[in-house]
């Protein structure tokens, strides 16, 4: 059978020589590994040696990666007939075109209650808990790492532990001896990105290939989750205070997966293989695309290869809210998170001619504009590229030493003062329209400039239509704490339903997201324009890219108080011990329209890291319950081999419905049903001999709940009991209804577990 299959795969490649000629393209084909030949000692010796030796010497370098641990096959440069071959092979489960993914783009530790004081959290001694995070590894799949940053210092951390297997990669701007005890490994994937830029990765390109970040996404986000403190951190002043990641005694190793433009899969694959080989604890992934069945979504391939491995995966959710089903990186085997606000502003202010002022934010460092009313202009016209002051729409005659009104969208914010500040204008209002509501966002701009909300923006737009010699003055107010109410749901961050499993609730959780602090590149200025020559060693940033690594460093923290516990066991800690009121007790609000958030938004809340140190109950789940998961799908055979990599899938374990999985929450689709029924297992991870009572709530009018038993006894640490919920759609609720909500809480005098209900009568409430 051995050599039926390595002669059949020889002919193949025989005919992939043939058409060289041909327009070539990167794909990731996905290989049945039991059908390797035994005269191959390795994977790679079965896909290389045949490709490269059947080749052309101008097509030596097709072959771009090969998997061995995301993912069974490889990465090649290849034509259409190239490709139409591959397909026909028996030895081949599947063949797809490499595609892109894209960056989802201080106070963090106090707001969250991890800021390290003498006392104990929840039983466990702050200081011991980071000390035991010495041995956890936090890999980082983003742009790459400035090492010089004070964030990876590693004075005082212990030796790098045995078990390590990573390293660091020098390059043409990056030295092995730049990684120390803190920032451990340092790799870079950039094969897929040369071959789509139209090159080859074997010659020189223009991007230097090397882990350093040149764009400063990834120095944040690793220095997020895991930075070292900084004392006296700041961006040109704003949020001056110490600095630190999630676990500051964690280890931290860079994977430059991203480059100009964008994360292609076959590279992001490839440094997830990478780091799974490499011994991580935690993956951490602010990135993602569309939704697409998971047999096809690279990073949940590769996820799930690492929960395998017993590596925790947290990935951004993506910043297409407040659109509905626009959550990414939704496999039940991904922590998905999702971002909300601080208890920090970083207020300014516009004072009109006619007496009014108004609140907004902004970054603004440079010299203000003084106590002189400045003339103030709004060019709504026919053309909307004015407005909104796209690159070339403003006529410098008219903006000329005058304030600007920018509509928010289409192009950066940073970009549209640039484009005042070139065409002769002297300061920007950045003025949201209904599609950012009265989310602020504050930016580092390169002139005078502030954001302001919606209704604000409407009223400054009425009077520079109305007054005949409309003026504005710009002053701004530094950085402001214990800002009430917070944490609100961001707006830009992406919402439910899941579109690929509407039976699995996400995002997961909201973690801080907005105005965030961390580390940076000295490569680039803090606009992350070209044109801004201001270097800084700390930038403020937002997005669910800033919400992600918040989580990634909590899950390494619940890793080394808990080492044996699974990647969703720690994910059932951080959801069932989210909190979802703000810090006035009021129930969470969301920013895009000012009212109260769901779980469609936040899902089971905001993470409360103390109480996820010690939950009471856990709902775990194995390789093998996904797969039932899977199976339940009508995914074929082969389809969820992509995933799992097993050969005999049979599926003879599947469950009736998705929703069936042991999730921590729960969302129900009704469709035709009038009644879905599921169970859940608990297993205790606090104390022997612990009763719990269970309360359930909801949209009565509409939907009965029924939980049994109504009581859980657990006699024994590790002991596992089940529940069962039925839910009812009472006469009266039909399609036409939204999405409603509610919660199953088990609780005693010492722990909550809560989770959160949502409901649907069609599959896109």
């Amino acid at each position: 059978m051995a050599s039926v299959a390595s002669s059949s795969f020889l002919f193949l490649l025989l005919l992939l020589g043939l058409s060289s000629i041909m327009a070539k393209k990167t794909y990731i084909v996905h290989m049945k590994h039991h059908d390797k030949p035994s005269v191959y000692p390795t994977a790679r010796d079965w896909y290389s040696a045949n490709l490269q030796s059947l080749s052309s010497s101008s097509d030596s370098d097709s072959l771009l990666y090969s998997y061995t641990s995301a993912y069974n096959g490889f990465a090649a440069s290849l034509d259409a007939s190239q490709v139409d071959a591959l397909r026909r092979s028996d030895s081949v489960l599947g063949v797809y075109e490499d595609t892109v993914y894209t960056l989802h783009t201080t106070r963090t530790p106090e707001f969250l209650g991890l800021e390290t004081q003498s006392g104990t959290s929840q039983g466990h001694n702050t200081l011991a808990l980071e000390q035991a995070s010495h041995d956890v590894i936090i890999g980082i799949l983003d742009t790459g790492v400035w090492p010089e940053s004070k964030s990876f210092d590693d004075t005082g951390m212990p030796e790098i532990p045995s078990r390590w297997r990573g390293e660091c990669e020098s390059g043409p701007d990056f030295n092995q001896s730049l990684c120390n005890k803190k920032l451990i490994g340092a790799r870079s994937f950039s094969r897929g990105f040369h071959m789509a830029s139209g090159g080859s990765y074997m010659r020189k390109e223009q991007e230097a290939v090397s882990p350093r970040d040149r764009d400063g996404h990834g120095t944040h986000t690793a220095s997020t989750a895991a930075g070292s403190p900084v004392p006296n951190a700041s961006l040109l002043g704003y949020a001056r205070g110490t600095a630190r990641g999630m676990a500051p005694q964690a280890r931290v190793a860079a994977y430059k997966v991203c480059w100009s433009t964008g994360c292609f899969a076959s590279d992001i694959l490839a440094g997830m293989d990478r780091a799974i080989q490499d011994g991580v604890d935690v993956l951490s992934l602010s990135l993602g695309g569309g939704s697409a069945p998971y047999y096809r979504d690279t990073i949940a391939i590769g996820a799930f290869a690492a929960m395998e491995r017993g590596i925790f995966v947290s990935c951004s959710a993506g910043n297409s809210g407040p659109s509905k089903a626009s959550v990414a990186n939704v496999a039940p085997w991904i922590m998905t998170v999702g971002a909300g606000t601080l208890d920090r502003d970083f207020p300014a202010y516009v004072s009109l001619g006619s007496n009014k002022r108004f609140n907004g934010v902004s970054l603004y460092s440079g010299k203000g504009m003084g106590d002189r009313p400045v003339s103030l202009v709004y060019n709504r016209g026919s053309n909307s590229s004015t407005s909104m002051c796209m690159p070339g729409s403003l006529d410098p005659s008219v903006v000329r030493g005058k304030v600007v009104i920018c509509d928010r969208g289409i192009n950066a914010r940073v970009e549209k003062g640039e484009v005042v500040r070139d065409a002769g204008g002297v300061g920007m209002i950045l003025a949201n329209t209904a599609a950012s509501g009265e989310e602020l966002v504050a930016d580092s701009h390169l002139l005078p400039a502030l954001e302001v909300g919606r209704k604000v923006g409407d009223e400054i737009r009425e009077y520079v239509r109305t007054d005949p010699n409309p003026t504005a003055i710009l002053s701004f107010g530094g950085t402001v704490l214990n800002v009430t109410p917070s944490p609100v749901v961001a707006a830009f961050s992406s919402r439910g339903p899941n579109l690929v499993t509407p039976q699995i609730l996400k995002p997961d959780v909201i973690g801080p997201g907005v105005n965030i602090l961390a580390g940076w590149s000295e490569a680039i200025g803090p606009s992350g324009l070209s044109q801004d020559s201001r270097k800084t060693n700390f930038n403020i940033m937002s997005g669910t890219s800033m919400s992600c690594p918040h989580i990634s460093g909590l899950a390494g923290l619940l890793k080394a108080a808990h080492p044996d516990w699974s990647p969703s066991a720690i994910k059932s800690a951080l959801m069932t011990t989210a909190h979802t009121r703000d810090n006035t007790n009021s129930p969470l609000r969301d920013a895009a329209d000012g009212g109260f958030s769901t779980p469609m938004a936040h899902g089971a809340g905001h993470v409360n890291p103390q109480k996820a140190i010690s939950p009471g109950l856990v709902y775990d789940a194995s390789a093998s319950d996904y797969i039932a998961f899977l199976c339940s799908l009508r995914y074929s055979p082969q389809q969820i081999q992509l995933i799992a990599k097993r050969p005999n899938v049979t599926c003879s374990r599947k469950f009736s419905d998705p929703g069936q999985l042991n999730y921590p929450s729960f969302s129900v689709v009704f469709g035709s049903k009038r009644a879905v029924r599921y169970t859940r297992t608990l297993t205790n991870v606090g104390e022997a001999g612990s009763v719990y009572d269970v309360a359930a709530t909801g949209p009565s009018s509409l939907v009965g709940m029924t939980v049994k038993p109504t009581k859980l006894v657990f006699k024994k640490v590790g002991e596992r009991q089940r529940y069962t919920v039925t839910f009812v759609s009472k006469k009266g609720a039909d399609s036409s209804i939204r999405s409603e909500f509610g919660s199953i809480v088990w609780s005693n005098d010492k722990y909550q577990v809560a989770s959160p209900v949502a409901f649907a009568w069609t599959e896109l409430d």
